[in-house]
C-alpha cells in the first residue's frame, strides 16, 4: 500500500509538471492552426484568464515569467460572485488605421478600423473556466465587410491521487483579411483536447492526449484533424527533465486525398537559473497521402521557447516552431516554419513597452501525384506597443505594426502598416 507521504510527494511533483504539460498542448494547438494568420494587428494578451482557478494556483518550476495578469487579478476583490461562480466581465476597444490591407489577391487598400470586444468569463468552482468574447469590427472602407467574430473557450482541470486530467474546448469564428488567402476570409475553428498525466514516482511520469482540430473555411479547403500524442518523462533534478514522445493522426479534407501521419520526438525542459529557461523539442513526421496520393512526405518538426529575465522589469523571449498542417488550397499541405522574438520592458514604474518581431515561411507540397504546389510565402512583422494601467483594472495603449508578405504567386506580395490606440478593462 502506498504511504501518504509518497502520494503527497508524487502529487506535488506531478502538479508542477502538469502546468508545463498544458502549455505544451497550447503550443500544439497553435502549430496546428498556424496557417490561420490574420493580416490585422493582434490584440494584447487575452483580457480574461482562461485557466481554471486550480491551475492558476500551481507553480510551474520551468517558467521564468509569471502568467500575464494573474498576480494582479488575484490581489483584487471580485465583486461579482454568486456561490461557487465568479463572474469576470472584460472589454477591449481599439481604433486604428491600416494601410495595404489585402482585400483580394493583388488588391490592397487602406481603411480605418474600429473594434469593440465585450467579453465575460465564469470561474465555476476551482476546476472550470468558461469565457465568451465577441468582436465587432467596423471598416471605414466599405469595400471590406464589417465583422462579427466570436471566441468561446471552456477549460477544466482536476487531480486524483497521482493523476491529473484536463479538458479544453474552444470555438473561434473570423472574417478578417488573411495572409495566405490574400483576402477577407470567413473561417470557423473548433479545437478539442482531452489530456491526462500520471506520476509513476517522483522522477518518472507519463503524459497522454487526444486532440481534435476542425477548420472550416469558406471558398477554400476545409479540414478535420484527429490526433494523439504521448510522452514518457524523466526528471533528473527539480529543474531539468527530458521526455520521448510518439503520436499519430488522421486528416480528412474536402477535396483530394485524406492523410495519415506518425510522429516521434524528444524534448528537454530546463530551468537553468532563476532568470532563464529552455523548452526544446525536435522530431520527425512521416505523412502518407491516401487514395493514390503523392509519396510519403518526411519532414522534421521542432519547437523552442526560451525565456530570459535579466532584471525584474525586463523580459525577453524567443519562440520557434516547425510543423506540417493542411493547406487552405486543394491537393496541398503546408510546411510552416516560424520564429518570434519579444521584449517587454517596464518604464518609469507605470509604463510597459513591448517590442515583437516575427518571421514565417510557408512552403506548399502537393498531395497528389499529378498536382503542383503554390510558391512559398515569406511573412514578416514588427509590432511595438506602449501601455500603462489605470484604476487598477484598466489598460491604455498605443501600438504600431509593420508587416508584409513576399511570394512569387501573382497578387500575394504586399506590405502595410497599422497604428492605433486601445483601451481595456477587466475584472
Amino acid at each position: 500500500m502506498k504511504s501518504k507521504k509518497r502520494t503527497a510527494r508524487c502529487a506535488c511533483q506531478n502538479k508542477s509538471s502538469w502546468v508545463w504539460t498544458l502549455s505544451s498542448f497550447s503550443l500544439l494547438f497553435l502549430s496546428r492552426a498556424a496557417e490561420a494568420q490574420q493580416a490585422i494587428a493582434p490584440p494584447p494578451p487575452s483580457a480574461a484568464t482562461t485557466e481554471p482557478v486550480w491551475q492558476q494556483t500551481e507553480t510551474n518550476q520551468f517558467e521564468v515569467f509569471s502568467p500575464a495578469g494573474t498576480a494582479a487579478s488575484s490581489s483584487l476583490n471580485q465583486p461579482f460572485q454568486i456561490g461557487p461562480v465568479t463572474v469576470r466581465p472584460h472589454l477591449l476597444d481599439r481604433f486604428f488605421y491600416a494601410t495595404g490591407l489585402p482585400l483580394s489577391p493583388g488588391n490592397q487598400q487602406n481603411t480605418a478600423i474600429e473594434e469593440f470586444s465585450p467579453g465575460i468569463a465564469f470561474d465555476i468552482g476551482t476546476h472550470w473556466t468558461l469565457d465568451y468574447t465577441p468582436t465587432l469590427r467596423f471598416y471605414s472602407n466599405h469595400n471590406f465587410e464589417d465583422e462579427f467574430d466570436n471566441a468561446i473557450t471552456l477549460t477544466g482541470a482536476t487531480a486524483y491521487e497521482d493523476w491529473n486530467f484536463g479538458f479544453s474546448q474552444s470555438y473561434a469564428s473570423s472574417d478578417s483579411p488573411n495572409i495566405q488567402t490574400g483576402a477577407q476570409t470567413s473561417q470557423e475553428i473548433y479545437l478539442t483536447a482531452l489530456t491526462a498525466s500520471y506520476a509513476f514516482n517522483s522522477k518518472m511520469s507519463l503524459d497522454m492526449g487526444l486532440y481534435q482540430n476542425l477548420q472550416f473555411t469558406e471558398d477554400f479547403q476545409s479540414s478535420r484533424d484527429w490526433s494523439t500524442m504521448e510522452w514518457l518523462n524523466y526528471q533528473f533534478w527539480p529543474r531539468f527533465n527530458v521526455g520521448i514522445g510518439a503520436g499519430a493522426g488522421y486528416v480528412n479534407v474536402d477535396v483530394g486525398p485524406d492523410q495519415t501521419y506518425e510522429q516521434a520526438a524528444g524534448r528537454i525542459n530546463w530551468r537553468a537559473t532563476d532568470k532563464i529557461s529552455f523548452k526544446l523539442n525536435a522530431g520527425y513526421e512521416d505523412r502518407q497521402f491516401l487514395s493514390n496520393g503523392a509519396g510519403d512526405l518526411l519532414s522534421p518538426t521542432f519547437g523552442a521557447t526560451i525565456q530570459y529575465q535579466p532584471f525584474e522589469v525586463t523580459q525577453i523571449s524567443l519562440n520557434a516552431n516547425r510543423s506540417e498542417t493542411p493547406s487552405y488550397f486543394q491537393d496541398q499541405v503546408s510546411e510552416n516554419t516560424s520564429i518570434n522574438c519579444d521584449l517587454n520592458q517596464r518604464l518609469l514604474g507605470r509604463y510597459y513597452l513591448d517590442l515583437n518581431a516575427g518571421y514565417n515561411i510557408t512552403k506548399y507540397d502537393a498531395s497528389t501525384i499529378v498536382g503542383s504546389a503554390n510558391p512559398d510565402n515569406d511573412y514578416y512583422s514588427f509590432c511595438a506597443r506602449l501601455s500603462r494601467s489605470f484604476l487598477k483594472r484598466g489598460t491604455l495603449a498605443i501600438f504600431y505594426q509593420y508587416s508584409g508578405n513576399s511570394s512569387a504567386e501573382p497578387g500575394f506580395t504586399y506590405s502595410g502598416s497599422q497604428v492605433g490606440i486601445e483601451i481595456g478593462y477587466k475584472y
